[in-house]
């Protein structure tokens, strides 16, 4: 076995989460620091994400993906900030032993101080959908088609049909369009978009590309290459086709955006809880985890809207693993009992699972999904099944993250036992 390392910080993922994380670790003052990526290139998924809007609330200007992820990458240059490309991390042990090859440098191995989660995630494929039809060309997920499309400069199809309403399926209908093809619908399960609204406006409504909500794809046809589709219209209440609501479409593409899941194969080898709601990891307020030194932020712990959110989240992961670094048994590793912090009614997947005392933040930052859609809606936040908080919302959607800021005034840390979130809807 190869000689082991001794390094302060590991941060595994080199995308937006893993550079703003390494930046604000690095400007506090941790110099032993290293960041694995399996890409060639630093910047993650961001590379092939060439349309705009993204920086606005961290560079408050309008960036394309490349150009957003070339302003961290120029940061950590910068800095001299270590870093380690075509990486592959093969394991992470309780201890915080990592395992990793590289055609560079061969087999490694490095004793963390402290590890950050940061290795984003990945799309759900057909093989979780079992749609009936043959295994043809012509399926594929819609962050593969943006690669070609975008990186590799390739047309995947000309008739397109696109399965689940994600933002990156509504940016590739508009892309597909932009490229000559022809995006006959986009087919949604959900009785509502699962993307921003945003997103459904610029790319679906502003090219007229129809929405069919409540549908979805029941059959594949094609041997060689995909030929057509089937769509149907679904029962709401037993997620079941309606007979007589058939509908075959002629296409030789089908692009699926069914969902998102955390890459969390190394947080279950390192022994990380998780949620079996948002399948990332479990963590407190400081994005640490259930196992000491090991903290998760950005898409591996919960799916974000936006990247900005998944660098503000990432740089107070790394401030927090490099408190833990200087004091282990500080408010970031404390043995007390933790508060916990429930989905309540309307909500599903709040972040953090938990709050470590001391609670030492003016405010706790929770974050959710509500599980409908809900209009003149009343965030309410007991502790103890006391009312402590509420705020109003016009409209809130399961596409677009709830966020709250719990003063920590408005209940006593010292005493409380459980924090529980409801979303309401007057009568």
């Amino acid at each position: 076995m190869p000689e082991i390392r001794k390094i302060d910080l590991v941060i595994i993922g080199g995308g937006p989460a893993g550079l703003a994380a390494a930046v604000a670790a690095w400007d506090d003052g941790c110099h032993s620091l290293l960041v694995l990526e399996r890409d060639v290139r630093l910047g993650g998924i961001l590379q092939q994400c060439i349309h705009n809007g993204f920086g606005l609330h961290v560079f408050h200007e309008e960036l394309t993906g490349p150009e957003y992820a070339d302003r961290y990458i120029r940061q950590v240059q910068e800095r001299g900030i270590p870093f380690q490309c075509d990486t592959m991390v093969l394991d992470i042990s309780p201890q915080r032993l990592v395992t990793a090859v590289s055609p560079a440098h061969g087999l490694v191995q490095i004793q963390a101080g402290a590890i950050i989660l940061a290795m984003g995630c990945r799309e759900r494929p057909r093989g979780a959908l079992a749609i009936p039809g043959t295994n043809c060309a012509g399926i594929m997920t819609t962050g593969t088609a943006q690669r070609l499309v975008n990186l590799e400069s390739l047309v995947p199809g000309r008739r397109i049909v696109i399965l689940g309403s994600g933002d990156i399926g509504l940016i590739m209908a508009r892309r597909m369009t932009c490229i000559g093809a022809k995006v006959l619908a986009c087919v949604e399960l959900m009785p509502f978009s699962s993307g921003l609204t945003r997103n459904v406006v610029q790319c679906l409504h502003d090219y007229d590309i129809p929405l069919l909500l409540s549908h979805t794809v029941i059959a594949i046809e094609g041997r060689e290459r995909l030929t057509g589709v089937t769509i149907a219209e679904v029962d709401l209440a037993t997620r079941k086709p309606i007979p007589g609501t058939e509908e075959q479409i002629a296409c030789d593409t089908l692009l699926l955006s069914v969902g998102l899941i955390p890459e969390n194969e190394l947080s279950l080898s390192a022994g990380v809880s998780l949620s079996e709601v948002t399948q990332g990891p479990l963590v407190d307020q400081n994005l640490l985890t259930d196992v000491p030194g090991v903290f998760a932020c950005g898409n591996v712990l919960h799916v974000h809207d936006l990247v900005d959110e998944v660098s503000e989240e990432s740089a107070r992961a790394g401030l927090a693993a490099l408190a833990w670094i200087r004091d282990p048994a500080g408010p970031a590793g404390s043995s007390l009992e933790p508060i916990r912090v429930r989905d309540g009614k309307g909500v599903r997947g709040i972040v953090p699972q938990q709050i470590s005392r001391p609670v030492q933040p003016p405010k706790l930052h929770l974050t959710f999904r509500p599980d409908a859609v809900y209009k003149q809606a009343t965030i309410r936040v007991e502790v103890d099944g006391e009312t402590v908080l509420r705020q109003k919302r016009l409209i809130m959607t399961p596409g677009e993250m709830a966020v709250v800021d719990l003063p920590t005034g408005r209940f006593d840390p010292a005493s409380a036992r459980e924090i529980t979130v409801h979303v309401e809807v007057s009568a």
